[in-house]
């Protein structure tokens, strides 16, 4: 809600154009895509529950190793795509 209350105050329609959770969605695409991260991972970092019933009760794991990696890798993949931007892209996104 505070990144949609920001948006807004920018000017931004968060009904049509731009929405906080659209945020989720990338990162989720991302790191199943791009970074290779299977998707139960993924799901246990964004906070969200197994699909199934069945797989809530006996899914009990957290994996916190591959979790940790995989946030490392993900501040360095949005470092390397700031890097490859460059000065001037960064500040025509202003």
């Amino acid at each position: 809600m505070a990144i949609n209350a920001a948006y807004r105050r920018l000017g931004i329609d968060t009904r049509r154009e731009l929405t906080g959770h659209g945020w989720r969605a990338v990162a989720r695409t991302l790191l199943h895509e791009e970074l290779g991260y299977p998707p139960e991972v993924i799901e246990h970092q964004l906070a969200h529950r197994v699909p199934d019933p069945l797989g809530r009760a006996y899914n009990r794991t957290r994996f916190i190793e591959q979790r940790r990696r995989m946030m490392q890798d993900w501040a360095d993949y949005l470092d390397k795509l700031k890097s490859e931007a460059g000065p001037a892209a960064r500040y025509r996104a202003l």
